[in-house]
């Protein structure tokens, strides 16, 4: 397939400084470990409320991120999605089923079915009925510790692969 753009992936959560960056950063990172550069791929975090404006990646997310070997971006500032990232995105990943409807409310109907939770890509996991989307959230970190944040980079790193697989399968590489 033949683009003028990369094809971009948006992961969402609320408000960009946790789960979107740190799954921005390791979808990036499967990227790159099978030869896909951001002129194929564009990976790229947001969050649907504006709370965390401008803020950096939680320090706690930045810990288990290094600690599993993650180059941390330099400059990420934490914003709520804008209407020309909506426009250029192909595939959104909201983290929980409140961000995806949150989400849905902001798109144009011809991008609805481009959005998709991130753990639904998980083939391990049932298929939830319709309404039910919540039993694949991914767990929120924020009012946790550690462990919280560990759960949650795992429940990141195990379905990156299955992402990858999708959108390297949808633009033909």
């Amino acid at each position: 397939m033949t683009q003028q753009h990369p094809y971009t992936v948006m992961t969402v959560c609320t408000g960009n400084i946790c789960r979107s960056p740190m799954a921005e950063i390791i979808l990036r990172a499967e990227f790159e470990s099978r030869g896909v550069g951001e002129d194929q791929v564009l990976v790229m975090s947001s969050g649907v409320s504006d709370e965390e404006y401008s803020h950096p990646i939680d320090p706690r997310a930045v810990r288990v991120l290094k600690a599993d070997g993650y180059a941390i971006p330099a400059h990420h500032f934490a914003h709520r999605i804008t209407r020309d990232e909506i426009a250029q995105t192909d595939l959104f990943l909201p983290m929980t089923a409140s961000h995806m409807r949150a989400l849905l409310r902001q798109l144009p109907p011809a991008k609805r079915t481009e959005v998709h939770m991130y753990r639904s890509f998980d083939p391990n996991l049932p298929k939830p009925a319709a309404g039910r989307e919540d039993e694949i959230d991914l767990v929120d970190p924020w009012y946790g510790g550690p462990r919280e944040f560990q759960v949650a980079i795992d429940q990141i790193q195990d379905v990156a692969p299955y992402i990858v697989d999708w959108v390297l399968k949808k633009i033909g590489e």
